[in-house]
């Protein structure tokens, strides 16, 4: 018995660690149809579009709406590939998203806004920035200054959300899609997990709550970090020809404001200090004090923890500062600040509107009359 109990020790410690990675959760039935929703508009440049999907808390046996979101990529050049559900051995299974150089397989599903099953037409990478196709984006070019349009004939429309089994996508993924999957992944970053929490939190996403119909939101408002002072001057777009720049003929590009719109024009947000200062919800009325206290030690909490860690972020980017560089690292040292202090910001939010999920809500007056 001893000597079996080695061996089996023996086996585990030998197997590779993406082997336990592979484990998740067998659902027996698929997920609703993808819902028809509303692309909010792009917040700025180098946003990507992360389409919605459904996933699955466990704890309540049921699927959830995760709606789509613009998220910076954690680097330049990268692309996201959406997750989607498959059918294997007998059940449903999650395919994670990731990040990578290129656009991989997601089950053939078609999730919109450039994502209609097979690879990506809302915009590509060049140059270090990323241009906006927008045919099929929700854009301002007040805020996404390198946009082009190039129309996209999806004959798919298709609202299934799964690959496989009774009902769902009948593609398989081609050698290529297969070689892409084998590349260098990038997980999805801390503002998509912070989503994909607040989004469980909520019980009106549930499906059997909604019954596949997402519940009315409020009007569209620009993320966090992303104020009056980021707004840039209204931009004339000019559509440069093939032959002068190298580039597709329809493609736009804005035209560089003038040196009096500059002296004029406010600084656009980089780094940590730039921000607004950190959002705090006003106090918890609900008529229970002692839930209203727990809620209220949990915002300071959080407000002290997220004030540490933008001091901690601008004391980083200080620190890099003081290096001596040439003008060009100067700017790419620049460009990745912003983008850090933009996903800071963006995981800032998401944690906020996860807490308010759980804000205390006042009794209703049924409960606080006293029953004759």
């Amino acid at each position: 018995m001893r000597t079996i109990r080695f061996l089996l020790a023996l086996l585990i410690v030998a197997m590779p660690a993406a082997l336990f990675a592979q484990v998740r959760i067998s659902i027996a039935i698929g997920p609703p149809m993808l819902p028809v929703y509303e692309q909010p508009i792009c917040p700025g440049d180098d946003y990507l579009w992360t389409p919605g999907y459904w996933a699955y808390d466990d704890s309540v046996s049921d699927y959830y709406w995760v709606d789509g979101e613009w998220v910076m990529a954690p680097e330049a050049g990268l692309l996201w590939t959406p997750g989607y559900w498959g059918w294997g051995d007998g059940g449903y299974f999650f395919n994670e998203g990731y990040w990578g150089p290129e656009v991989g397989f997601y089950g053939g599903i078609n999730y919109g806004f450039g994502y209609f099953g097979e690879g990506y037409g809302g915009g590509r990478w060049d140059g270090g920035h990323f241009f906006y196709n927008r045919s099929v984006n929700n854009l301002d070019v007040t805020r996404n200054r390198n946009v082009y349009n190039t129309a996209i004939d999806s004959h798919n429309e298709n609202r299934v959300s799964f690959n496989g089994g009774s009902g769902g996508i009948n593609v398989r993924a081609t050698s290529q899609q297969e070689a892409v999957g084998r590349q260098r992944h990038v997980p999805p970053v801390a503002a998509q997990q912070q989503h994909m929490q607040s989004a469980r939190a909520n019980p009106e996403l549930r499906a059997s709550v909604n019954q596949g119909k997402l519940p009315a939101k409020p009007a569209t408002t620009i993320p966090v970090g992303f104020n009056d002072h980021q707004v840039a001057a209204p931009q004339r777009a000019v559509e440069p020809s093939s032959s002068s720049t190298g580039r597709p003929a329809g493609e736009l590009r804005a035209e560089a404001p003038s040196a009096s719109s500059v002296n004029t024009q406010p600084h656009s947000v980089v780094h940590p200090n730039d921000l607004p200062p950190v959002a705090r919800s006003a106090p918890s009325n609900s008529g229970n004090a002692k839930a209203d206290k727990k809620y209220q030690q949990q915002q300071d909490k959080l407000n002290a923890q997220q004030s540490q860690e933008r001091q901690n972020l601008q004391q980083k980017q200080d620190s890099q500062h003081q290096q001596k560089a040439g003008e060009a690292q100067t700017q790419k040292t620049e460009q990745k600040h912003s983008q850090q202090t933009q996903q800071l910001a963006q995981k800032h939010q998401a944690q906020q509107q996860s807490l308010q999920t759980r804000q205390p809500q006042p009794r209703a007056q049924s409960e606080e009359r006293p029953h004759k």
